[in-house]
C-alpha cells in the first residue's frame, strides 16, 4: 500500500498517509488521491458545524452552572471542541496544488 485515508477519531474524518513524498506517486495516483481528498475535505464544513452545535450547548450549560469544578470541565470541554475545529479548518485549507507539482 503507497498510501491510505486513515479515520481520525478525535477529529471525525479520514486523513490522509502517504507512504512516499508527494513527488514519487504517479501523476494517476496523485489524481485518484485528490479526487479521493476532495470527497473527504467537503464534509469538513459539515463535521465543524456539529462541533459548533456542541460548543454552544455547553456554552449554555456553563452559564447555568453553579458548580464551580463542572464550569472547568464545560470550559475545558469547549476548548477541546474548538481545538479540533481549529484543526478541521487547517485540514479543510490543505490540497495539493496538482498541476504545478507535477509540470515542474
Amino acid at each position: 500500500m503507497r498510501y491510505q485515508f486513515q479515520y481520525d477519531e478525535r477529529l471525525g474524518v479520514r486523513l490522509p498517509v502517504l507512504y512516499h513524498d508527494w513527488d514519487e506517486y504517479s501523476p494517476e495516483e496523485r489524481a485518484s488521491m485528490l479526487l479521493e481528498w476532495e470527497e473527504i475535505r467537503a464534509t469538513i464544513p459539515d463535521r465543524i458545524i456539529q462541533l459548533e452545535a456542541i460548543i454552544i450547548e455547553k456554552q449554555k450549560q456553563m452559564f447555568e452552572e453553579e458548580n464551580f469544578a463542572r464550569s472547568c470541565e464545560l470550559n475545558s470541554e469547549i476548548h477541546e471542541l474548538a481545538s479540533i475545529i481549529n484543526d478541521l479548518n487547517i485540514w479543510f485549507r490543505v490540497q495539493q496544488d496538482y498541476e504545478t507539482k507535477t509540470h515542474q
